[in-house]
């Protein structure tokens, strides 16, 4: 066994060493003020309440083409983070409904009711990407495992799974 050399970021830190002085006790620091992580985006303009939602859905467009590779990657995107519960032909029949015997997940065609409102076959590219970033119902957000760019080809393909009958 060895000590390793990096700080271990959960564990205090003995301030006796003059070289870590500056981490006042511990190693995870707080970021300074009013500065952003890199690769960080911010979506303050629709907040998440009823009227964000509408706003975005009213708003918000899709900047990505719809082509060939766009849509390959939403399906990717979709399989791996929306079908467990949406299933794979976003019928609300993914494995994890079938398992669990989790009910009221929503199907993107047909005449099911979204929960706020409407149809879900109806549903905006806007109120889709809003409900992506901070989920709703039972769905968490998804802001973490998606890219911006991501969320947008998953809406790109959520579209398309909406025009099945």
């Amino acid at each position: 066994m060895y000590d390793p050399i990096a700080l271990n970021p959960d564990q205090p830190v003995s301030t006796t060493n003059d070289m870590l002085k500056s981490f006042k006790g511990q190693t995870a620091q707080t970021p300074p003020a009013h500065t952003t992580p890199v690769g960080f985006n911010r979506y303050d303009e629709y907040p998440n309440t009823k009227e964000g939602y509408e706003a975005a859905g009213a708003t918000l467009v899709n900047p990505f083409p719809v082509n060939e590779q766009n849509l390959a990657a939403g399906k990717h995107y979709f399989t791996v983070f929306c079908s467990p519960c949406h299933g794979e032909k976003g019928d609300g029949q993914g494995h994890l409904v079938k398992i669990e015997k989790i009910s009221g997940i929503p199907s993107y065609h047909g005449d099911a009711n979204s929960s706020r409102g409407g149809l879900m076959k109806d549903l905006t590219a806007g109120k889709i990407y809003h409900t992506i970033l901070y989920g709703l119902n039972n769905m968490g957000s998804h802001a973490s495992q998606l890219s911006p760019d991501e969320r947008w080809k998953v809406v790109m393909y959520v579209q398309q799974l909406q025009k099945i009958q």
